[in-house]
């Protein structure tokens, strides 16, 4: 049996340190909550959007596994602005396989960006990314995902190990459910260091300094048999001075 890397937690106090030093930092989930703040029914009621995600069509794998929605906003100081929807864009410099061409997913729903813990979680990754790169008004993309093992196997990245062309990438793991593998790994951009790790606890975080690290996480199988069973992640991206493709 392959032994599991524990995540290397840090303390709040430690976050931005962390994230200025190695290009990454993981809070556990009682940080999560002591951070944002938010209770832990407040959580599990924001988790409940995931239930109604509708399927991705544009995975050029030809797999179903990935179903998703995706909303943008504009973050500044404490204000939240919720923007007009828009496609999502990367370019193929950081996304080989579904680079370059506008994917158009559905929005977020109303009820679930109506939470007052939604916007608590934007502006605590505002701050993060101010802290990083200095005060200024932050381009955020935030997309709920759903992998599941439909096809046998789901691919969390089925780009490969990648940067996202941002400045913050913030990976909640918010839900496992019946699966073996999705092992998140972090590699130095420049450099031969690199981390791997299990996230098993919901809404624990993981937060990477994207310029300065590239990422990925390992394909999901069923625990048991033909048993379905799926991973859910909220992933939010922080980038200056515009959204991708503007």
């Amino acid at each position: 049996m392959t032994s599991e890397f524990q995540p290397p937690y840090v303390s709040l106090h430690q976050l931005d340190g962390a994230l200025k030093t190695t290009g990454f930092a993981l809070l556990g989930a009682d940080s999560v909550a002591q951070w944002l703040p938010a209770s832990t029914a407040e959580l599990h009621a924001l988790h409940e959007g995931w239930d109604n995600l509708p399927a991705d069509a544009y995975l050029k794998d030809g797999g179903h596994y990935r179903s998703r929605r995706h909303s943008c906003f504009v973050v500044h100081g404490g204000q939240v602005q919720h923007s007009p929807h828009r496609a999502h864009w990367q370019p193929l410099e950081y996304n080989a396989l579904h680079g370059g061409m506008q994917r158009w997913f559905e929005p977020m729903e109303p009820a679930v960006l109506a939470q007052p813990v939604w916007s608590r979680l934007l502006q605590r990754l505002g701050e993060t990314a101010s802290a990083l790169r200095g005060e200024q008004p932050w381009f955020v993309e935030a997309h709920p995902f759903r992998i599941d093992t439909t096809d046998g196997i789901g691919r969390p990245t089925p780009e490969g190990a990648h940067r996202d062309g941002v400045d913050l990438v913030a990976v909640f793991m918010v839900g496992r459910h019946g699966i073996k593998g999705g092992e998140s790994r972090v590699f130095e951009a420049n450099g031969p260091g690199g981390q791997r790790f299990t996230l098993r606890e919901p809404w624990s975080l993981l937060l990477l300094d994207d310029a300065r690290v590239i990422h990925e996480s390992t394909p999901i199988q069923p625990l048991e048999g033909d048993t379905l069973g799926w991973r859910d992640t909220l992933v939010v991206t922080c980038r200056s001075g515009g959204f991708q493709g503007d």
